[in-house]
């Protein structure tokens, strides 16, 4: 989520001065009877432009208010695919070509770029939108999906305009786009729903030259309402919606409801979205039980106690109406030390054995029980349960041991310590048996929730005599710090932007350097085997690379694998048609609201 949907990313672009940077959009107050959702997001939205953005915050903004090709059944479990702005596609016997019908009748909203006309989405505007990940100005986190599979596409990549024609991407007319690839991909539809392939109008991103993640101008379920940055944000209903839900529900009683509900309606249900941005878990928790959010995902490890007792919700809660949902995430939670960092990096034993070290010393039964209250299960690999290629029976060969890290230490030339007690390291360029001062800097976000992980960290790492600071920032700017290398190691996650393993092992993969793959590992033999697995459907052949690619992160320990998340989700008792999906960052679109039932329950009048 990505994930890619992710570890949450952040928007490289340029700001133009303030003055011109934040235009002034403006929404009336919701009238009375509106139908209206109170939503939060974590962390503050960057830049609306699908092409960039690849933080959860954006994503979930963008994927309500553009359109990809396809979306996710809301309803399916496992989850499949079905068409959005166009039916799902004719497949080429040889898998090598894509054709989609987009659906006519599709209008961007209102914007002064088409000077007054209605402007149509057609097939033209997703070849460009396609296109514009693959220009180098924009260093888009999602070009990893199509360069070097769509045919012909070196032009793009050795000298990129927006103009240039490849075969791999054409629209013989109006409504239908044909993509061909070079080699068959078992997940390039995955790709075509995620909010990076959103189709966008070439006139917008023309009128506001380096400024379009400041005009988000699409087709989706929503337009764009208030907008005040990093504090709140509004979506409206889009009026030329012709979105129409149909879902495939299971035996789930709940589920059937739903789809009985929404089933031939159009979306969305609900007039607006007031998204406030709430960074502290304090400020969410208790605006939450006030009544100011209609839902709670992923209840905070650290306001657990407040809502949950013995593994339920607790009774005076329940006794307000609010229901309590377990969800397993499709997350890996992973701590990542930078592979060409002059005090962690290298390939080198000495560097291996610091960072094994590290990794031996992490109390992952601790990190379970206090900080995510039992809500998590232990991270043997990259893959979480419920992924396609994903071992319930793999465990690491790494587990808790600070005897071993410590040993590791004494033998491989961190035996020597200050008169604080703390290691010293091998001295570089130095004799040998000559050392120097050793300070990990582990980079964390300033919320109550990372200087709890700080401090485990320091607990861990001062248990092998390891020296470590942490260096506080929002995670947007750290993101963006390590894109560039800046950054020696950092705890974060990805949570999947398509149900499939290959989605987390790009996160190693060489040539992602500096975009997903943080860690910045780049191993041959690691990256042959990602190379081949991804041709494979999921099966014992592909299976068999992963176990090797698993094998060769443990050996080299870019990563320290932590926990999968079981989520704690709470809604109130007047939101409608709630149901978690595991690919999706939000059900805006789907949720609808008793207005009655929430002015009789609600605190917030």
């Amino acid at each position: 989520m990505p994930t890619l949907r992710t570890l949450a990313a952040a928007l490289l672009f340029t700001a133009l001065p303030t003055t011109l940077a934040t235009p002034a959009w403006s929404a009336s107050p919701p009238q009375a009877g509106q139908k209206v959702l109170h939503m939060f997001l974590s962390t503050s939205e960057t830049g609306l432009d699908p092409a960039v953005a690849s933080d959860i915050a954006t994503l979930s903004l963008l994927e309500n208010l553009f359109d990809p090709l396809l979306r996710y059944d809301y309803l399916a479990r496992p989850v499949k695919l079905q068409g959005n702005t166009a039916g799902m596609p004719e497949v080429s016997a040889d898998g090598l070509t894509y054709t989609f019908h987009i659906r006519p009748g599709i209008y961007f909203t209102p914007d002064p770029a088409f000077k007054g006309a209605k402007r149509e989405a057609t097939a033209a505007d997703y070849v460009y939108s396609i296109k514009r990940l693959y220009d180098p100005t924009l260093k888009s986190p999602w070009s990893f999906m199509f360069e070097g599979k769509l045919l012909g596409d070196a032009a793009l990549k050795d000298n990129y305009s927006d103009a240039t024609e490849i075969p791999g991407l054409q629209a013989p007319d109006r409504y239908t786009l044909r993509i061909r690839l070079q080699a068959p991909d078992n997940n390039f539809l995955f790709y075509l729903a995620t909010p990076a392939t959103g189709v966008v109008a070439r006139e917008v991103i023309a009128a506001y030259p380096g400024q379009a993640g400041n005009h988000p101008v699409g087709t989706g379920p929503f337009m764009l309402g208030d907008w005040k940055r990093s504090d709140r944000i509004v979506l409206l209903a889009n009026p030329a919606s012709t979105a129409v839900f149909h879902g495939t529900p299971g035996k789930d009683p709940a589920d059937q409801a739903i789809g009985r509900a929404l089933e031939g309606q159009r979306l969305p249900r609900v007039d607006r979205v007031e998204v406030k941005i709430a960074e502290e878990f304090q400020g969410r928790m208790l605006g939450f039980l006030n009544g100011e959010y209609d839902y709670l995902e992923q209840v905070p490890e650290s306001m657990t106690d407040m809502v949950i007792q013995g593994g339920a919700l607790k009774p005076e809660l329940k006794a307000r109406g609010m229901q309590l949902y377990r969800f397993p995430v499709l997350q890996t939670y992973y701590m990542w030390m930078n592979m060409d960092d002059p005090v962690l990096g290298g390939y080198g034993k000495d560097r291996l054995a610091l960072r094994r070290a590290i990794s031996l010393s992490y109390n992952n039964a601790e990190d379970i029980a206090l900080l995510k209250k039992g809500f998590a299960i232990k991270a043997e690999s990259p893959l979480p349960p419920d992924v396609l290629g994903y071992d319930p029976a793999y465990r690491s060969p790494v587990p808790y041991d600070p005897a071993l890290a410590n040993a590791l230490l004494d033998r491989y030339g961190y035996g020597k310590r200050d008169e604080d007690g703390f290691r010293r390291m091998p001295k570089r360029g130095g004799k040998p048996g000559e050392t120097e001062p050793l300070t990990l800097a582990m980079s964390s976000e300033a919320t109550v929730g990372g200087r709890l992980r700080d401090e485990l960290w320091r607990k861990c790492l001062n248990a092998i005599g390891l020296r470590v600071v942490f260096k506080s920032d929002k995670k947007t700017e750290i993101i963006k710090a390590s894109r560039l290398g800046k950054v020696q190691m950092f705890e974060s996650n990805w949570i999947a932007d398509f149900p499939d393993g290959d989605n987390f092992y790009q996160l190693l993969y060489g040539p992602n350097a500096g975009r997903a793959n943080y860690a910045r590992f780049k191993l041959p033999a690691y990256d042959e085997r990602y190379e081949a697995a991804r041709k494979l459907t999921d099966g014992p052949a592909r299976q068999k690379l992963y176990f090797e690619m698993n094998q060769l992160i443990h050996a080299y320990n870019p990563w320290v694998p932590l926990t999968h998340v079981l989520s704690a989700d709470i809604r109130q008792p007047w939101l409608k048609n709630y149901k978690r999906h595991p690919v999706e960052f939000t059900q805006w679109r789907y949720l609808d609201v008793d207005v009655a039932e929430r002015e009789r329950t609600s605190p917030v009048k």
